[in-house]
């Protein structure tokens, strides 16, 4: 694994030669982007909030490295490259099937579908969540689809003060891979075991020292 990342453009080139990376740390120790990158541009605070160039990165490197990004690590986010996404997405749709159309998670896909992609806040007015405690009730549906290999984040949508600069954290900009890759890069010629095998061949490959419990929850 590419020890230190310096910018942006490093963080996309460790993406595609790993194939797969969280953006934080996980349950395996080393594997995550913000362990990867170089001291000063992890989270500090400053006289002015915070700074935190690893956080600016990832929209750049979803939208110009053409990544899937979402949260695929046993719930936590992360990048997948194009070459790796089809097995990634073979396995995770045998293991989580199609939701049926009456469902919360069938809804969701429904108004994606219809609608095109929508930031978070505008999903959750769309499915009717506006209630109290229902931002995290909808994050929990929409975790579980992306777990799925069902929703990604297209890019990040910030708000803009009044000089017009962008602040805060922002908010994700989701999408279905179908629509933001096209049918056929959800695609796989091989059965869903065939794609699992091959992912826990390449993890073991990638994390030499993890356990099988440690990549069988990566591979989920």
């Amino acid at each position: 694994m590419k020890e230190t990342i310096h910018d942006c453009p490093e963080l996309m080139e460790a993406i595609e030669t790993m194939g797969f990376l969280p953006l934080l740390a996980g349950t395996v120790p080393g594997f995550s982007a913000d362990e990867m990158i170089a001291p000063e541009c992890r989270y500090r605070v400053t006289d002015d909030g915070w700074e935190w160039p690893l956080w600016n990165w990832k929209g750049p490197a979803v939208t110009e490295g053409h990544f899937a990004y979402g949260k695929f690590f046993d719930g936590k986010a992360g990048f997948v490259s194009q070459e790796w996404w089809p097995d990634l997405c073979n396995w995770r749709r045998h293991r989580y099937p199609q939701p049926d159309s009456d469902s919360i998670e069938g809804t969701i896909m429904e108004i994606l579908h219809v609608n095109g992609s929508m930031i978070t806040r505008e999903l959750r007015a769309a499915c009717g969540f506006t209630g109290a405690k229902m931002r995290s009730r909808l994050d929990n549906y929409v975790t579980r689809l992306q777990m799925a290999c069902r929703i990604v984040t297209e890019d990040f949508v910030y708000p803009r003060d009044k000089h017009g600069n962008p602040y805060g954290w922002g908010w994700a900009l989701l999408n279905t891979p179908e629509r933001l890759f096209g049918h056929d890069a959800c695609q796989c010629d091989r059965t869903p075991e065939e794609s699992h095998d091959r992912l826990t061949a390449h993890f073991r490959k990638l994390l030499p020292h993890s356990t099988d419990k440690d990549i069988e929850k990566l591979i989920g």
